[in-house]
């Protein structure tokens, strides 16, 4: 109950403090609250939109979750994600595919591999040259970011694409298209199905639990002479696969062409759908429909009330810094805490004792 709790109460305390933050900009935060729900839930175009941003962030939570069960805190999902995106179009860009269903099939399959390389690189500097991931991955994010930035304004660039450089468009018959005519794309029950696999390769086979035995307790493994170094490159590996889909599938359903339209900030905002989840992949599900539904009602809050469409990071950072408080207090053995400190009423005076002359003077002899 306190894992679903503490989470719950640092939303609600981020929206609270949203409120608080947005009132100094002379704005109601009741009608805040309200809008960000309308425009997240309030209606079917408003949730076509929220789940259509769901998709890829349930991905790229992945590429924190799976990780972080093998011990590792890897924040490098943006750059597998844009990586991802710009292998499914130079493969379509390069290679004859069939505009079918197949092709799909092959791109996406292209963008999982390079978000898989590119995040078990991270992995892999770990376990056999001792950088630490958290770094290694976040540094690898800007210098992926800069390699598709080169490639799709240089030598992959589409003449035709003028004023915002992007590659060539896929066949129409290679995009994933919306679920029965709507704007949400198949994409989508991608992200859950993925999700749900990667939760039960955790809970029920012996790789996800000899996962979890090294990310749990690395020494315990070491006895028991589980490979530790391999499964945890496999997670990495696991983990930018799941982001590198995500690149491909926003690149097969949304933008149809790598562009910078790409770097959105999902694989960042990743790491907040993550942390939020505790790093267990069914639980992302809902956790990603939620922000993806912060992220919905952004252009909402400006166009009713002159916020900036950027304010819900904001929003979305002040729920970071809550949840890693959260944190703090998960473990906290509250009945200790408040006979220490709290007794729940005055404490009884302490009686002042002076020393006595005679006392006195034996100190002194």
């Amino acid at each position: 109950m306190r894992n679903i709790l503490l989470p719950v109460g640092a939303i609600l305390a981020a929206l609270l403090l949203f409120g608080l933050f947005v009132s100094f900009a002379g704005v109601d935060p009741v009608e805040v609250w309200l809008l960000l729900f309308k425009g997240a839930f309030g209606d079917w175009y408003s949730w076509q939109n929220t789940l259509q941003r769901a998709a890829p962030l349930m991905l790229t939570a992945l590429c924190v979750a799976i990780p972080a069960r093998a011990g590792l805190v890897v924040i490098g999902g943006e750059g597998a994600l844009v990586l991802g995106g710009l292998a499914c179009a130079a493969l379509a860009q390069g290679v004859a595919l069939p505009a079918n269903a197949f092709g799909t099939l092959l791109v996406c399959i292209a963008g999982a591999v390079a978000g898989a390389l590119w995040i078990a690189l991270a992995g892999w500097l770990r376990q056999f040259r001792g950088i630490n991931e958290t770094i290694s991955s976040l540094l690898l994010a800007y210098v992926a970011i800069g390699l598709f930035k080169h490639l799709v304004e240089g030598p992959l660039r589409d003449p035709a694409s003028l004023n915002k450089p992007s590659t060539y468009a896929l066949d129409e018959g290679m995009l994933i298209t919306g679920i029965a005519g709507s704007d949400v794309h198949w994409g989508l029950v991608i992200g859950v199905v993925v999700c749900l696999l990667a939760g039960l390769w955790l809970r029920i086979t012996p790789s996800g639990f000899a996962v979890q035995v090294v990310g749990g307790n690395p020494r315990a493994a070491q006895l028991v002479g589980l490979p530790a170094s391999r499964l945890i490159v496999i997670a990495c590996a696991l983990g930018g696969a799941a982001a590198g889909l995500a690149g491909a599938i926003e690149v097969a359903a949304v933008h149809t062409s790598a562009n910078a339209a790409l770097i959105a900030g999902y694989g960042y905002a990743g790491i907040l759908v993550s942390f939020i989840a505790r790093h267990h992949p069914i639980a992302v599900i809902p956790v990603a429909i939620v922000f993806g539904g912060f992220g919905a009602a952004g252009s909402l809050l400006q166009r009713r009330l002159g916020l900036p469409d950027a304010s819900v990071l904001v929003l979305q950072g002040i729920a970071f810094v809550l949840i890693l408080a959260s944190e703090a207090l998960r473990d906290m053995d509250w009945k200790n805490f408040f006979a220490r400190f709290g007794q729940f009423g005055p404490s009884e005076p302490v009686p002042i004792v002076m020393p006595t002359p005679d006392a006195v003077k034996g100190e002194k002899s």
